[in-house]
């Protein structure tokens, strides 16, 4: 099956490769480099402005929170209908009626992840503000599987509408 002839050809064939890419390789080298250290053959120019940092001043919550409008938070809890509810009844999530003020993982029979079950104190606006910016950076371990809401006004508005469904 294998005689000097498929042999010769083998090699060959992969010796003829190999010099193929070596010249593709060469060509392209000679193009976009002239010799011998290696500079570019050709510049483009970029005006170098300075780089200025924007600086980010963050509102504390507190602030945000007072002049926060419930009407556009209604329009944020349509996100969340899908597993809350405001209606006394739990879902897949635990009902969110007087959820502002409330204990954290205090509602009698729904099963709460360890995560929230083991955490103390009160859902305060603070509180939920922190959860609802990044639940798993919260509570991680926790089953809810909502990556969070990034603006602070938005949270804040539905902090609102929560409070005021209540």
């Amino acid at each position: 099956m294998y005689d000097t002839m498929t042999m010769t050809k083998l090699a060959a064939s992969f010796c003829g490769a190999l010099l193929a890419f070596l010249l593709v390789a060469w060509a392209s080298e000679s193009l976009f480099h002239t010799g011998v250290h290696g500079e570019p053959s050709f510049v483009i120019a970029v005006d170098e402005a300075p780089a200025t940092e924007e600086v980010v001043e963050e509102v504390p919550f507190a602030e945000v929170f007072e002049v926060a409008d419930a009407s556009a938070g209604e329009g944020l809890w349509r996100q969340c209908q899908a597993c809350h509810k405001l209606d006394g009844t739990d879902g897949v999530g635990p009902h969110l009626n007087g959820v502002v003020g409330r204990d954290i993982a205090a509602i009698d029979g729904f099963g709460y992840s360890s995560a929230l079950a083991d955490l103390d104190g009160a859902w305060t606006p603070e509180e939920l503000n922190a959860f609802l910016e990044k639940p798993r950076d919260y509570a991680p371990g926790t089953a809810m599987s909502y990556n969070g809401m990034r603006d602070i006004e938005d949270r804040a508005d539905l902090i609102k509408y929560l409070e005021a469904s209540s």
